[in-house]
């Protein structure tokens, strides 16, 4: 009697997915990320995406003031199953600036998702993988709704705290309050 089995889920790791940026499989243009075990394809950027992301990068710049390290669209190891490559990412400061490793939540005080076409994905797959993982705050900015949620407090279940925010005002992030951001523009 052949019994049918269901079918078995491969969940490659970080280093097998470094394995195949090595070997060329994955190339840097592939837009692809790793969560869970499962390779993403992320979604094509548009112009108005871009533009939030350079302005939040350019605003978290000059907030951190040398304070911090702002990181934009770079992995960042969350476990060995997921390396997310958020939008911005506020890191501690290192004298290396990262080179010798990817940052792990512990090195986080700060994720950004900009989200145009991805708002479900960000907001139900990973801000969820964030908070299980420790990371302090996540800003989601919805660039055709014109609102940022601020998600701090995190737990195994997500985020306790939830904010969000529909006009133009000035925010800080919770690790880095003298890092003053004007949402002025984005809103």
């Amino acid at each position: 009697m052949n019994v049918s089995s269901p079918p078995v889920r491969h969940r490659h790791s970080v280093s097998e997915f470094q394995r195949m940026a090595q070997a060329g499989i994955v190339v840097e243009d592939d837009r692809i990320e790793l969560i869970d075990g499962d390779l993403i394809d992320m979604a094509p950027i548009g112009s108005r995406h871009a533009g939030a992301v350079k302005r939040l990068a350019s605003l978290l710049h000059a907030a951190a003031r040398g304070t911090a390290v702002v990181s934009v669209q770079d992995p960042l190891q969350i476990d060995s199953y997921s390396q997310p490559q958020p939008d911005i990412a506020l890191l501690r400061s290192r004298a290396d600036f990262y080179a010798e490793s990817h940052p792990q939540p512990a090195d986080v005080l700060l994720i950004v998702e900009v989200a145009e076409a991805s708002l479900n994905y960000d907001r139900d797959v990973k801000v969820p993988l964030y908070a299980r993982h420790g990371i302090p705050e996540v800003w989601l900015l919805d660039v055709a709704g014109r609102c940022l949620t601020v998600f701090r407090a995190p737990g195994s279940d997500g985020y306790g705290e939830q904010r969000r925010i529909v006009s133009a005002e000035s925010i800080s992030p919770a690790l880095l309050p003298a890092a003053v951001v004007d949402l002025t523009g984005l809103l």
